[in-house]
């Protein structure tokens, strides 16, 4: 059952109508429930490792959300003090996204012929969480919650493509956030319209964030800060605060400012409320840290040390790397720029450092063991080559058979065989070029490990890897906790307002 909200009606307030509905009546399916367990267990466990290593912009706001105590408020990542629910979400939205590491979407419906492509992560699930904390509900309202933010979030990036106008893709979940808190803290559709109009009107991020030589605290923390800004917008909504009516068609707008149109919107939305068919069915899994942009390169190049073990066994046999992709991979990283990182956040949007990193280690993994074989199969060299927060510091920047291999690879740009094929996939081909004459060619990837269109793979059993590598950076021992993260749907609401009450280890700060 689907609802569709046509350009001619006032989609704010059918966004708010729908949002509304769904926390009362949606019946997502258990396969649409397990899924998006598995992507908050992975915002989570992303979050926590970023605080044990004491990453600024997550530091920085845990900080900041102390100097806001409420008896009636919620908690953050790894505390039992409550503080108002906007500075728990935005601190705990930040060190969701602070690796870049946790879930993706690119925007694509192709029955519906909704194919725009918009990116989004899995950022916003601390929203659903807060307000089902607040209100005392139990743990299956959290996660109904978090299906609905992304439904709508998803939905909307598959009909407008904000980056195509240099505007932020975390605008649509910023959306999202403004309905889902409102419809699961008693807001009226209306309500949630006036916050839409006002997320909308008053806090259009600008893609200047994302754009420079050296990236800054700004792009992970672009979308804790706009979610921040729409919770806020609904509170005040909620207090009677009137915001712009009926947004998406209002003419001064930024969505027909970009699209003009005669007065409609500039798109229909189609969003689920039972059974199978809903967003987050068709987002991706990042199975370590990198730009999930690069996970076709990565996947070629992992089939090709399977398959030729040789250059691993030889690094020297490897004289150029030659990666053909798509647009907007090659544009966001393979931007010049970013040939030559110096921080984290540009190194992580790096291709040929990403790349090269991958190879490196697995060439000194092959180094150790005396064998080019360093594992069985697809699914452990993922296991194995996990790239961790640890690949991103200054030391691993600078490391020079890192650089060695970065200055041995050419990223080209595809042209239509490959555009034609993104979003549906993550169209990348990869070619190793050796000292004695050979081509070594990774064929066409489409759906890497990870890809939601992926059939191969063991999911869930490279998922676990990554999530005991990670939670075993914030604590001894994750497992608990993955458990109880997993097993979301039957906390009751003692239970979920105790669920960020465990401690988080002080690693020492990420350099």
């Amino acid at each position: 059952m689907s609802v569709e909200l046509k350009p001619n009606v006032n989609q704010a307030l059918e966004i708010g109508r729908f949002a509304c509905d769904f926390m009362r009546d949606g019946r997502p399916s258990a396969a649409v429930e397990d899924r998006t367990k598995l992507f908050h267990t992975d915002s989570v466990l992303c979050g926590i490792s970023a605080i044990a290593l004491g990453t600024n912009a997550p530091v920085l706001l845990r900080q900041e959300a102390l100097e806001y105590p409420r008896d009636d408020g919620v908690p953050f990542f790894g505390s039992t003090v409550k503080v108002a629910p906007e500075k728990a979400i935005v601190a705990n939205s930040s060190a969701v996204r602070e690796w870049d590491s946790n879930g993706t979407n690119f925007g694509y419906r192709k029955e519906l012929g909704f194919t725009a492509g918009e990116f989004g992560h899995n950022d916003f699930y601390p929203v659903a969480i807060a307000a089902a904390q607040l209100k005392g509900r139990d743990g299956a309202y959290a996660l109904r919650g978090m299906i609905l933010s992304d439904e709508i979030r998803g939905r909307l990036a598959e009909v407008f493509s904000l980056k195509t106008y240099k505007i932020d893709h975390v605008v649509h979940g910023a959306i999202a956030s403004a309905a889902t808190w409102g419809a699961m803290t008693g807001a009226t559709p209306e309500q949630i319209e006036s916050a839409i109009g006002m997320v909308v009107a008053h806090y259009i991020p600008w893609r200047a964030i994302r754009a420079g030589k050296q990236l800054s605290d700004s792009k992970g923390a672009s979308a804790a800060i706009s979610t921040e800004a729409a919770v806020l917008s609904m509170m005040r909504s909620m207090r009677g605060f009137i915001g712009p009516k009926d947004i998406f068609r209002n003419p001064e707008s930024m969505f027909r400012q970009f699209q003009k149109t005669q007065g409609d919107s500039p798109f229909p939305l189609v969003m689920s409320m039972q059974g199978d068919d809903f967003a987050v069915m068709g987002m991706h899994f990042k199975l370590g840290l990198y730009e999930h942009q690069s996970a076709g390169a990565l996947q070629g190049i992992i089939d090709l040390m399977r398959k030729h073990p040789e250059i691993l066994e030889n690094p020297g046999i490897v004289k150029s790397i030659r990666i053909v992709a798509y647009e907007p991979a090659f544009g966001i990283i393979g931007d010049p720029a970013k040939r030559d990182p110096k921080t984290r956040q540009s190194a992580d949007h790096s291709m040929v450092y990403i790349v090269g990193t991958l190879l490196r280690k697995a060439q000194e993994m092959a180094r150790a063991k005396g064998t080019g074989r360093i594992a069985e199969g697809n699914d452990e060299a993922w296991k194995a080559l996990f790239l961790d927060p640890h690949d991103y510091s200054a030391e691993a920047i600078a490391n020079p058979a890192t650089r060695a291999l970065m200055a041995k690879m050419e990223f080209a740009h595809g042209g239509p065989e490959y555009d034609r094929n993104y979003p549906d996939g993550i169209p990348t081909s990869l070619v190793i070029t050796t000292t004695d004459g050979r081509s070594l060619d990774s064929g066409f990837v489409m759906y890497p490990s990870g890809h939601a269109r992926n059939t191969t793979a063991d999911l869930k059993g490279i998922l676990a890897n990554k999530f005991d590598r990670l939670g075993k950076l914030a604590m001894d021992d994750p497992k608990p906790l993955v458990e109880k993260l997993n097993a979301i749907e039957r906390l009751d609401a003692k239970q979920l307002a105790s669920l960020y009450d465990f401690r988080i280890a002080d690693r020492g700060r990420f350099e």
